[in-house]
């Protein structure tokens, strides 16, 4: 007789927020975006768990942390599927969708090597474009275009 219970590969919050269906290759890029290696609060993370969507997906908790919507839309750069839920007294009080931003700033570099934000500290600001599903960033300085999945993001400080 097969053992139809369902165990939780990562442990329940009480309260917090749950980023759910991050690509596994991404989690990282998602980590500094919001630069959870400073955060204070517990967060816990798992990798390469089974996804029906993805096959392989990432999954970020972070206790008693709330995210204002246009840091949560940053990570549609890396991870525009991902899924957020807002969890309160252990329950999904809310589910937030991401969206691309229309511009982003200081977050990504830029890709071309003479851009004056890789030789003078100046902050990098793209506006985002997104064709036939395929999201690029153009550069407010120099205008060239970065596909993302040529995307570096910045270290944070």
């Amino acid at each position: 007789m097969e053992n139809n219970i369902k165990k939780l590969k990562v442990s329940a919050i009480e309260n917090g927020t749950v980023l759910d269906h991050i690509p596994s290759q991404q989690l990282f890029k998602v980590i500094n975006i919001l630069d959870l290696t400073n955060c204070p609060n517990q967060v816990t993370f798992g990798s390469n768990l089974d996804s029906k969507l993805l096959g392989k997906k990432a999954i970020i908790k972070v206790s008693d942390r709330y995210f204002a919507d246009d840091e949560i839309n940053k990570i549609a750069l890396v991870a525009p599927q991902a899924k957020i839920n807002i969890i309160k007294n252990f329950e999904v009080v809310e589910k937030r969708v991401i969206s691309v931003p229309a511009e982003i700033s200081g977050i990504a570099k830029c890709s071309n090597p003479k851009c004056i934000t890789n030789h003078q500290p100046v902050q990098t600001r793209f506006a985002t474009v997104v064709e036939n599903g395929h999201l690029k960033l153009h550069c407010h300085f120099c205008e060239k275009m970065t596909d993302s999945d040529k995307l570096i993001i910045l270290a944070k400080n």
